[in-house]
């Protein structure tokens, strides 16, 4: 009995305990604004070949199969899945939703970078300018816009174009167009926290386009897009992976037991 299969199954073990990791974190997240869940993907391992598929056998013919024996698994990859999470109303004037594949283009202060987020919860700075509403910090929205001092309502289109009004004019003053930018692999951004993404290698560079063109999506004012995480369907993945985890556990088991047999047999 060879110790070899307490380590296949300490590899299920721990590709199962790094799924769990990320469905906790697709539970967390369930109502983080535009959030995109994750999915872990696996590989199995190595094979031990003891037989060789087309080995020739006394009669010089090919077998069939070999005896291959796997050492286990391990996780492949993360995946994203970037499907479009439902719009929920807010009615505020300066929260929009996309409804596409566009992200919005941000000014991050701290890296004089480009990220970009599918959250636009924005806010106004004490300069005027439109910056992502967040506590910690101010990223303005890129191309710049600013909004008026004295602007009694703002408007944003469904092909971002930013417009206010101003006492004492009759019609909206255009302030700016809002950008969206796609990338052609978007599972290659690399996720930063804060609801933003980096640009990577792997995505490709940006492609910006204004909202209602290219496929980039449209604007949708007063909604924010909410996280696209199924809690249902999180809880169903949750039970699986905690029993695989069982089942890789008692192999484990299994496999101590049996060499723990072996080496009483001395005593018979």
């Amino acid at each position: 009995m060879s110790v070899q299969t307490l380590y296949t199954a300490a590899t299920g073990m721990d590709a199962m305990e790094t799924k769990l990791d990320v469905i906790a974190n697709n539970l967390a997240n369930v109502n983080t604004t535009g959030f995109k869940r994750d999915r872990a993907n696996f590989e199995d391992l190595l094979y031990r070949n003891e037989i060789y598929p087309g080995v020739q056998d006394s009669n010089q013919t090919p077998t069939p199969t070999g005896t291959q024996i796997g050492l286990g698994v391990r996780v492949m990859s993360t995946q994203t899945d970037h499907s479009q999470g439902t719009l929920e109303q807010t009615g505020r004037e300066l929260d929009f939703g996309i409804e596409g594949r566009g992200f919005l283009p941000v000014l991050d202060p701290r890296s004089q970078t480009t990220v970009y987020t599918r959250a636009a919860n924005l806010d106004v700075n004490a300069n005027g300018q439109l910056v992502l509403g967040s506590a910690q910090t101010g990223r303005l929205i890129d191309p710049p816009i600013t909004i008026p001092q004295d602007a009694t309502q703002i408007q944003i289109s469904d092909t971002g174009i930013v417009s206010v009004r101003i006492p004492g004019t009759v019609e909206l003053q255009q302030q700016g167009q809002i950008q969206l930018a796609q990338f052609v692999n978007p599972d290659g951004l690399l996720k930063i926290g804060e609801n933003l993404y980096q640009e990577t290698e792997a995505s490709g560079t940006n492609q910006l386009s204004e909202p209602g063109s290219d496929g980039a999506g449209v604007i949708r004012q007063g909604n924010l897009e909410v996280s696209n995480v199924e809690p249902v369907r999180e809880l169903i993945d949750l039970i699986t992976t905690q029993r695989a985890f069982e089942l890789n556990s008692q192999a484990v088991q299994a496999g101590d037991q049996m060499m723990q047999t072996i080496a009483n047999l001395r005593r018979f």
